[in-house]
């Protein structure tokens, strides 16, 4: 496992998380031995990027804001470019453990990518309202996709492989829910293989949350029309160098 979290790379996609990121960063690199981690500005206005390098992470900062996804492509063509295997995506806000990171490279010796499942019988972790309608018809439409029951596909703690990590570089949407809904249908659909570890979820250690239940209505409708044109998108094939040899 040591030489496995020395190929891994965990990347903080972070806006605005100064409040967090540092003891994120250093929970890290503590509890993920040998995992190096890669923090991405994405046009914080505050002192996110400082913190985070005192914290001993290295720093990308994007001039402007992108978002998750674009944030997370970055992060995908850096790991390519250092030479990692594996990304896993983490939080800056602290509700993701860093403990869970291990459990989840270790998957990836059977899956492409490994999702942290909040509803999959760890923690407490609840939803309420349209989000809970939309999350389980989202997750029993990409469990039929996937060919695996998969209980929580818009969590933002996975794990991807090489395969994963070479797809991503090129294919990773950065529309709203494209970073968890339509990647997982894009890798699917090119041949990736998914599954799931039961995964406890940690209340915000600052920032501001994404989602406020002002919004939860508008969560419903966009989650299904984020998923309607990630099927309406053709296939994007595997390269022959994303291929495992038989």
């Amino acid at each position: 496992m040591t030489s496995e979290l020395a190929r891994t790379l965990v990347v903080m996609p972070a806006l605005n998380e100064e409040a967090s990121v540092g003891a994120v960063v250093r929970e890290v690199l503590a509890k993920v031995p040998g995992a190096a981690c890669l923090v991405v500005d994405d046009g914080s206005t505050d002192a996110t990027g400082a913190e985070a390098r005192a914290a001993g992470a290295r720093v990308a900062r994007l001039p402007f804001n992108v978002g998750v996804g674009g944030a997370m492509r970055l992060g995908f063509n850096y790991a390519l470019e250092h030479g990692y295997d594996n990304v896993v995506q983490v939080d800056a806000d602290g509700q993701h453990d860093p403990a869970g990171v291990a459990a989840l490279v270790e998957a990836l010796g059977e899956a492409d990518i490994v999702l942290g499942a909040r509803f999959a019988g760890e923690g407490d972790y609840t939803v309420k309202g349209p989000r809970r309608w939309a999350m389980r018809m989202l997750s029993s439409i990409l469990s039929r996709l996937s060919g695996t029951t998969l209980t929580d596909t818009t969590s933002g703690f996975r794990a991807s492989g090489p395969r994963a990590v070479r797809l991503f570089a090129d294919h990773y949407p950065s529309e709203y829910l494209g970073d968890t809904i339509e990647s997982l249908v894009i890798a699917v659909r090119a041949g990736c293989r998914v599954r799931q570890l039961p995964v406890a979820m940690r209340p915000r250690a600052g920032g501001t949350p994404s989602h406020d239940p002002f919004k939860a209505a508008a969560y419903l409708g966009r989650a299904m029309i984020a998923l309607l044109f990630a099927l309406m998108r053709p296939p994007v094939p595997l390269h022959e160098s994303m291929v495992s040899p038989a």
